[in-house]
């Protein structure tokens, strides 16, 4: 049994292969329409989602499988006390696999450790969000052919945003990869994430203004800030709107740049540039249902299956 905690629980290898299913499952639905009948999703969400509660249901019903589960930690037994480790031992006895996000950092690795069942997990506070990462990398590799040789721009809420330390950590693995950070100062890329890309000798740049680097960027990956993240109300009001992408910000750029963003989108990204063929932000969250039903398709251990019959064939 496995699970998945971290964008790096997969080998790049690995990786390749899901995303390959995540491809043949796009253009082949049918073939896999009733992969997981009988098996069944639970979906535990301790704090409002909508893109990845839904895409994971939308990904496990469009393999024949059944969902259950809560949608915020008042509609279920955490309002009367109950732990997530006692949580993730009843799931076990009602599901085959587990989908769980938690306002708290290491709660999905707390339930792995007591569960009879794969865990993934779907965000957990402000640590990781690896399936939005994987949603990402699906996204950059089919619509640019590849993950290596890439100047990415991060802009935004950079020191609280999951999804920007995911990716990081995820992108940091493939060759000739450069990072331009654009944030304010309060809002700058944690230091263990730099001291870790120091490390690994992988070039960073840290900005203020985004037209000074938009230019420069094969991939620009927005981010808003999120007011649930902030302790000071005063602090948000000051900088929610410190970017705001535009039409003429997106002027100053190649014309084979791709915008990406994890969506919810509050107002960053200015709805004028949603015609523009740059942006992918929609199609990226389309990516999301095909990488988890590929991701669900491999914990439930399918793929051996599949590549078994394959051979007989």
């Amino acid at each position: 049994m496995r699970h998945l905690m971290s964008p790096l629980d997969f080998t790049t290898t690995e990786l390749d292969r899901l995303f390959d299913l995540a491809n043949d499952m796009e253009s082949n639905m049918e073939k896999y329409a009733h992969s997981c009948e009988g098996k069944k999703l639970a979906t535990c969400f301790y704090e409002p989602s909508t893109r990845t509660r839904l895409s994971f249901e939308a990904a496990m019903l469009n393999l024949g499988g059944k969902v259950l589960g809560f949608s915020d930690a008042g509609s279920s037994s955490a309002s009367k006390g109950e732990s997530v480790s006692d949580t993730i031992r009843v799931i076990s006895c009602y599901a085959d696999i587990c989908a769980m996000r938690h306002p708290k950092e290491g709660a999905p690795m707390v339930a792995a450790s007591r569960s009879r069942i794969p865990v993934i997990n779907a965000g957990d506070g402000g640590h990781q969000h690896p399936t939005q990462t994987l949603t990402d990398l699906l996204t950059i590799r089919s619509l640019k052919g590849r993950l290596s040789h890439l100047t990415i721009g991060l802009c935004g809420d950079l020191k609280f945003g999951r999804t920007v330390h995911s990716l990081i950590h995820a992108l940091s693995r493939y060759e000739d990869i450069h990072f331009i950070f654009i944030s304010p100062e309060e809002l700058r890329v944690p230091d263990y994430i730099t001291e870790m890309l120091k490390t690994k000798h992988i070039p960073y740049e840290q900005v203020i203004r985004l037209e000074d680097s938009i230019g420069e960027l094969d991939l620009l990956y927005m981010t808003r800030v999120q007011r649930e993240r902030f302790f000071n109300e005063e602090d948000y009001v000051r900088l929610k709107d410190f970017y705001i992408l535009d039409k003429t910000k997106l002027s100053l750029a190649r014309e084979d740049m791709l915008i990406l963003h994890p969506l919810p989108r509050v107002n960053e990204i200015s709805v004028e540039v949603d015609e523009d063929p740059r942006a992918v932000y929609f199609k990226q969250a389309g990516y999301g249902v095909y990488v988890r039903m590929a991701l669900i398709y491999t914990l439930l251990g399918l793929s051996d299956v599949l590549s078994k019959a394959e051979k007989e064939n």
